[in-house]
């Protein structure tokens, strides 16, 4: 498997997550906006049917005054083939 570019974090040079005392992991974040918290979560829903991912947690959020404002926001970490791991 070839990892896309835009889905790789860059870290600083000579940092080491090696330790399981800090309990390092990358995770990512996405955002699905709606008019409706139904609307936001069907967008979630179809894009998450298609990666390759692990969801790891979610949130909700309102925004006031916008087009659309309920927000979920997803946070994943990718999910490799057990033989690139």
């Amino acid at each position: 498997m070839v990892l896309d570019p835009d889905f790789c974090l860059d870290v600083p040079e000579g940092f080491d997550d090696s330790d399981a005392e800090t309990g390092v992991h990358p995770i990512a974040r996405k955002l699905f906006l709606g008019t409706t918290a139904a609307e936001a979560f069907k967008k979630a829903h179809e894009w998450v049917r298609e990666q390759r991912i692990r969801l790891s947690d979610v949130s909700w959020d309102f925004f006031h005054n916008e087009d659309e404002p309920h927000c979920l926001s997803i946070y994943f970490t990718f999910e490799l083939d057990p033989e690139d791991t």
